[in-house]
């Protein structure tokens, strides 16, 4: 500690007392505001244990020393499917669905210009409608091969385009990321997952946590500053802003007492 002491992460929780975490409860929130090591407690949490992850750990020169330092005890072990999820997880399955809903506007174009011909073509022959029954592969196409029987062009292209991504917004595509990635009977660790998420969708986001921790044997550790995410129930909350870290009920924090105070100085503005 003489050594380290002014080095990250040493110079974050000795002044804190904060020594040992217990998880006896299916949710354990680390809360705190920026700074106070709500995510660097998450990650070294992830690195002993050993959980899976997608994005590369952000890792520091002397990390691996604390590493050593810390020490873990659990009763039935991790399960394999056990994983970390922080925000460029989200971020990067956001850019991957975009770009794909892109290629298929791309295609989308195709199919409307390849409709068009078709449909004039057949208009000069006479025929009153067209019809372009199966999905098309759009690198060997020729207009010869099109079927002759009759559909609209909406039918056509939501035919063609059969399987296509479904085009969400940023916060509903981080919320189906999280619904797909958790699992039954597994830990999760999950660094401020509000990012992204609108106040329906982070309500959303705490039922499904709530469900999966008491109908599928989950267990959570969650870094957040969210009202929403806080007050779920049959959580235990640490709060890194306290000196020292002390555990405490939602409605005791601090954020939540500003979010509170907000609402009451506005209140003569709701009607």
């Amino acid at each position: 500690m003489t050594c380290y002491r002014s080095f990250y992460p040493f110079n974050i929780f000795p002044l804190k007392g904060f020594e040992r975490m217990d998880f006896d409860a299916p949710i354990t929130i680390l809360y705190g505001g920026n700074g106070s090591g709500k995510t660097t407690v998450l990650n070294i949490i992830a690195q002993k244990i050993g959980v899976s992850r997608g994005a590369l750990f952000n890792d520091a020169p002397f990390m691996e020393p604390y590493l050593n330092l810390c020490k873990y005890k659990t009763t039935n072990g991790i399960p394999e499917s056990s994983r970390i999820i922080v925000s460029d997880d989200v971020f990067d399955y956001m850019l991957n669905v975009r770009a794909v809903n892109q290629e298929i506007d791309n295609r989308r174009e195709q199919l409307f210009d390849i409709y068009n011909q078709r449909y004039y073509q057949t208009k000069q022959r006479g025929v009153s409608s067209v019809d372009f029954d199966n999905p098309l592969n759009l690198e060997n196409i020729k207009l010869t091969d099109l079927p002759n029987k009759r559909i609209s062009k909406s039918k056509f292209i939501k035919q063609s385009l059969a399987g296509e991504v479904r085009e969400h917004s940023n916060g509903e595509t981080a919320l189906v990321y999280f619904q797909s990635k958790i699992q039954a009977d597994a830990l999760y660790l999950l660094d401020e997952p509000e990012n992204s998420l609108s106040p329906e969708k982070q309500l959303a986001l705490a039922q499904y946590i709530e469900e999966s921790a008491w109908a599928c044997g989950c267990q959570f550790i969650i870094a957040t500053h969210s009202p929403f995410l806080l007050a779920m129930e049959r959580t235990k909350i640490y709060d890194l802003d306290a000196n020292p870290v002390d555990i405490k009920q939602w409605t005791a924090l601090e954020n939540v007492k500003i979010y509170r105070d907000f609402f009451r100085q506005h209140e003569k503005d709701f009607i």
